[in-house]
């Protein structure tokens, strides 16, 4: 403001000294302006200055009769107004920040400060419970305006300061296992102050949850310890006596607000206490006289066994990862063990720790090691599998070549070869959910796609239904294989028909959907961009929440038996995420079930342009003179190519390894068009032997056959010129075809 008032009062002198009429209006004008403005920005100022001084006078009166010290702070920590309780405390300790001021207070004042406050920022206000020499304390903020954040510190009642028994010894630990601070109770079982643990523990590390061997001032004792996160790095250790006379019922009380949950069995296994955070976590089945076994599974073994085995020290680990029998949520505990003595008679106290999202980490990664294990076998048995499957339909088209339609034995053929076909279609479900298929990838608009589709999905849901399906008019083009994207629409439509028996509407909706953000949901972050998501929903059963995570893992179904293979949504799982799009689902039990795609939009410049293509004459038979070498290890395979190219006049060379491949071209004299090879083979595989041979016969054109995937050697075949892949298993009309092509 100052600055607009020095530059008015500039052109005011400019207009005086000026000659020029105009020149001097002008400058009068501008320097009015500047001076309008100023006045303008000044008002306001003062008017906000008014405003938050209003507000700090309101939240200060508001906070004066606090019994908890607070203070009204700006954005940088400057303290604006401390009520009587702050003063009270702080009185050696208060500066101009609030930092300044818990220095004393606080290891680390300016990161918890910070933290919390940038909480509140996103928020509106954070809390946290820190563990200090003093005791535990709770510090919260809230924010009070665009520069105003109101700080409170409260004193939290714990097991320590409980009038109700008798004080617990506490050890602050920081990050090092340097001991920070000692509670009075703690010192007099050590006989002093100590500086590390090694002269209190006989054993380090000291494991939470268990009963440690102590070396008091008053000799040798023993504690269970228990472990409190105490922020910024540090932790404090509890050490709770297990003795007579704290585990009686009346004793028990000094656990009721220790942060970890305890319980008191009976050897026979009856709970007989437990603390407020033990009912917390297992729920209202919890209460005296309840079994252990009433409340948990898991074990794999009987629970009052275990128990008996830890009371005579015979358990091999005190330790157990138990699942509690909660019916609104799943939940896993850790449960250690510890053996105590009262009134002379054993008795056990249980530390519970909730170790639910480790067990969820640790079903994931079995999950992903089984279906990496799955997805090595399908691999390895649909290769073998292929090979069988090309030389039984291999020779039926041998055969059917020498049957016409009026031959006894002709239908019996027919039937060997669609069976042989439908076995390959198994083996290309096998591939699918362990996203080792070969996909034709393509640019698909959905609505043609989903219209070449209604009929047969029409058919599949029966007359008790009704498909509607609703289209966004601008939807995008994706790239995907159109014949397994078919295969799992059709799925979910059957998925979806089979939940409603006694009729309802199955509706498929797409839509163009823009993520201007990142998606995160079921451990899965779907990038920024445009995508066109398909919805397919019903109004069905439903799935319970407790198999909804399960329903695309294979061979599980919630079908009855005979009824469904549980490879379905697999294989549906592992085609959209081989396209490199995403699947979700969502259930409620008696409403119904959605499921939604997203596909990657193919960006304009993506897509191909569509080539006319020239309309050329096909030849009339596909026969030729060329010269082919076939290389096979497996004999069956190699006899039916061989025999299928010698019947379209080819003259075949044959080889059982690329090793006699190799031996054979040696001949100099020796003149060959097409190279028609196995790709994994003993030895030397199929591009290996192919990129030695073009060496000295660079012409040569190859045809790669495979029972495995085509992307599991893609980039080598990319690398080889003149190149096509044909999978297995292939008919006879297949196998010459692409001779045929390669050779025209």
């Amino acid at each position: 403001m100052g600055t607009l008032v020095l530059v008015a009062v500039l052109l005011g002198i400019l207009a005086l000294a000026s000659p020029d009429l105009l020149l001097r209006r002008a400058l009068f004008a501008g320097c009015l302006t500047l001076l309008g403005m100023s006045c303008v920005l000044m008002w306001m100022a003062k008017s906000f200055e008014r405003r938050s001084a209003a507000t700090v006078a309101v939240l200060s009166e508001f906070i004066s009769k606090d019994a908890s010290p607070s203070f009204l702070a700006t954005k940088d920590g400057e303290i604006l107004s401390a009520n009587l309780a702050a003063r009270k405390r702080f009185e050696a300790d208060i500066e101009e920040t609030v930092g300044g001021t818990l220095k004393n207070t606080l290891a680390n004042p300016g990161g918890i400060l910070f933290r919390l406050q940038t909480r509140s920022d996103t928020e509106g206000s954070a809390r946290e419970d820190l563990v200090t020499r003093r005791g535990h304390l709770r510090l919260s903020v809230h924010h009070a305006g665009s520069e105003a954040y109101l700080w409170r510190l409260e004193d939290v009642a714990s097991a320590q300061q409980s009038a109700e028994g008798p004080t617990l010894p506490m050890i602050l630990v920081g990050r090092t296992n340097a001991v920070l601070y000692m509670n009075e109770q703690a010192r007099k079982l050590a006989g002093g102050r100590i500086k590390t643990l090694d002269r209190l523990f006989k054993q380090l590390p000291v494991v939470p949850g268990t009963v440690c061997d102590i070396t008091g001032v008053e000799g040798p004792t023993r504690a269970l310890v228990s472990e409190v996160d105490a922020g910024a790095g540090r932790r404090a250790l509890y050490l709770l006596p297990p003795g007579a006379e704290t585990m009686s019922k009346d004793g028990w009380n000094v656990f009721q607000d220790l942060p970890v949950p305890l319980l008191k069995v009976s050897p026979d296994g009856d709970v007989q206490a437990y603390n407020r955070l033990a009912a917390s976590l297992i729920g209202v089945s919890l209460k005296d006289q309840v079994h252990l076994s009433d409340l948990m599974e898991g074990l794999g073994r009987s629970i009052t066994g275990w128990l008996s085995e830890t009371l005579a020290g015979r358990a091999a680990q005190q330790s157990e990862f138990l699942r509690l029998k909660r019916t609104d949520k799943e939940v896993y505990v850790q449960v250690t063990l510890n053996r105590v003595t009262e009134e002379g008679k054993p008795a056990l106290i249980a530390v519970l720790n909730d170790a639910t999202e480790l067990k969820s980490l640790e079903a994931q990664f079995v999950q992903s090691q089984k279906m990496q294990a799955i997805g090595q076998l399908a691999g390895g048995v649909a290769h073998d599998f292929n090979n069988l499957l090309t030389a039984i339909s291999g020779h039926c088209d041998l055969l059917l070549l020498r049957h016409d339609q009026g031959d006894p034995d002709f239908s019996d053929l027919v039937q060997i070869n669609q069976n042989a076909n439908r076995a390959a279609a198994l083996v290309g479900q096998l591939l699918a959910f362990s996203r080792k298929q070969t996909l034709r990838p393509e640019t698909l608009d959905m609505r043609d796609t989903l219209s070449d589709l209604t009929h047969l999905l029409n058919r599949l849901v029966g007359e008790k239904i009704t498909l509607t399906l609703s289209h966004d008019p601008v939807l995008a083009p994706i790239r995907a294989d159109k014949r397994q994207l078919e295969q799992v629409l059709m799925n979910l439509v059957v998925n979806a028909r089979d939940a409603m028996p006694q009729g309802g509407q199955i509706r498929i909706v797409t839509e163009c959907t823009d993520l201007n953000e990142a998606l995160e949901r079921d451990r899965v972050t779907v990038p920024v961009g445009r995508y066109v998501t398909v919805q397919v929903s019903d109004d069905g059963v439903g799935i319970p929440s407790d198999k909804l995570q399960k329903v695309f893992e294979p061979f599980f179904t919630t079908k009855r038996t005979g009824e469904g293979t549980g490879l379905g949504l697999s294989t549906a799982y592992g085609i959209i995420k081989q396209t490199g799009g995403y699947i979700f689902v969502d259930s409620v039990v008696g409403t119904g079930t959605k499921f939604t795609l997203y596909f990657p939009v193919l960006e304009a410049s993506e897509v191909p342009t569509p080539v006319e293509k020239q309309i050329e004459a096909k030849p009339a038979a596909k026969h030729g003179d060329g010269v082919i070498l076939l290389v096979e290890d497996e004999a069956p395979v190699r006899a039916f190519a061989s025999r299928a190219l010698r019947l379209r006049g080819y003259t075949v060379l044959e080889a059982d390894s690329a090793e006699a491949a190799l031996k054979t071209l040696e001949d100099a004299s020796l003149n060959v068009d097409v190279f028609v090879t196995d790709v994994v083979m003993p030895g030397m595989d199929g591009p290996s032997w192919v990129r030695e041979a073009l060496k000295e016969r660079p012409g040569v054109r190859v045809v790669f056959v495979s029972g495995y995937a085509e992307d599991s050697f893609g980039e080598t075949q990319i690398k080889i010129p003149n190149s096509v892949f044909l999978p297995k298993p292939f008919s006879l009309n297949d196998l010459t075809d692409t001779v045929h092509q390669q050779l025209h």
